[in-house]
């Protein structure tokens, strides 16, 4: 269901949050040719580090920075004023600034009030902004926070200057009609820019990423095949593709050429994608079933939901235990081999043995030796 034209900004985070997965570290060359090929593809916000870890990241931020891309930069900071001087001079002039939303974390994280938090958010935005900065506030644990006293951050970090609330359900534990819910009422009760911080661990974050699109979200979060803590974060090819399948919105993101990043990442994490995962798993554009393969063919609206072409792919046709006599016919006309129906249907039970037995598609060798089988 279209929604109306309005634009709705990607903030991907994968040099920020997707590098805080266990275990993950990239290299500078890594960082630099992530940023570079996030920035071509049309990705307009690039958060790219945190300045407190030390001169080495913050060295990282400054040669990201000197690259000189479209896209805005932000550095994420905790709200200490102690901090702030560390994510001055970098070339970069965004800044999420992110302190506790949740009773939870005020009372068992940083042993304080409510009220400290919007003094803290006061006199730390006030300094951001004095030093030059473009702020966003995160509300950490957002998700578990009361709603209005999210909205009294909103209302605090406007006044002292902040141009953007980030709403981060830092424990992936909402759903999409609870997300529907709470970004309605905070658009309603500000005029700021809202970004959604979503998290994986319940299956669900481009589903809510989505859901506070549709709330009136300005700003997304997402990382590369969704990299991130835990479970991760939304998936930038995931919600790219939703805004624009599912709701007519073009975020501008062009991901004719993302397989090549998503691999890059992949390999740069260490983290192996799923060959079913969406978008940029292996197998989620190969089709074996005998009633798919031929309606496929016939027509290829008939089976494709998504158009492979929106990531560079293609469809792929792959013989196995539930294939049919078409898709025998198309895969020895593939290699150059014309076969009739009556002999694709004496070699289906031939390659469903070989299936079993191998646990893989027979390739152009085996092909060839089946035919010798009839």
């Amino acid at each position: 269901m279209p929604l109306p034209k309005r634009t709705i900004i990607i903030d991907d985070t994968t040099l920020r949050d997707g590098e805080q997965s266990a275990g993950v570290a990239f290299s500078l060359d890594e960082k630099l040719d992530i940023a570079r090929q996030l920035s071509a593809m049309g990705v307009p916000e690039l958060e790219i580090g945190i300045p407190s870890m030390g001169e080495q990241e913050r060295d990282e931020i400054k040669a990201i920075a000197a690259l000189n891309l479209p896209s805005e930069l932000l550095v994420w900071s905790r709200m200490r004023p102690e901090d702030l001087p560390y994510c001055l001079n970098l070339g970069v002039n965004k800044i999420d600034l992110s302190i506790s939303a949740s009773d939870q974390h005020i009372k068992h994280k940083l042993n304080k009030s409510r009220e400290w938090v919007l003094a803290t958010i006061d006199y730390c935005v006030k300094a951001a902004v004095d030093a030059g900065l473009k702020v966003c506030v995160g509300a950490e644990d957002a998700s578990r926070a009361d709603t209005d006293f999210v909205v009294q951050m909103a209302e605090a970090a406007q006044r002292a200057g902040a141009a953007r609330i980030r709403f981060a359900d830092t424990l992936g534990i909402m759903e999409p009609f609870g997300t529907l819910d709470v970004i309605r009422h905070l658009r309603t009760a500000t005029d700021m820019e809202i970004e959604m911080h979503a998290h994986d661990d319940l299956g669900l974050a481009t589903a809510n990423t989505l859901a506070a699109a549709v709330a009136g979200a300005t700003h997304l979060n997402t990382t590369v095949n969704g990299l991130g803590e835990r479970a991760g974060n939304a998936a930038l090819e995931e919600v790219v593709v939703g805004l624009k399948q599912l709701y007519g919105i073009d975020t501008g993101v062009d991901l004719q050429h993302f397989t090549s990043l998503s691999n890059q990442v992949a390999a740069a994490s260490g983290d192996t994608i799923g060959s079913r995962k969406s978008l940029i798993g292996r197998d989620v554009f190969s089709h074996e079933a005998g009633i798919h393969v031929d309606g496929l063919l016939k027509d290829i609206n008939n089976y494709q939901g998504v158009d492979p072409g929106l990531v560079g792919r293609q469809h792929q046709l792959v013989l196995g235990k539930h294939s049919g006599s078409r898709g025998v016919m198309q895969a020895y006309h593939a290699i150059g081999i014309t076969i009739n129906r009556p002999q694709a249907n004496r070699l289906l039970p031939i390659i469903r043995q070989f299936v079993s037995t191998h646990k893989r598609t027979p390739q152009f060798g085996d092909l060839n030796q089946f035919l010798c089988l009839i």
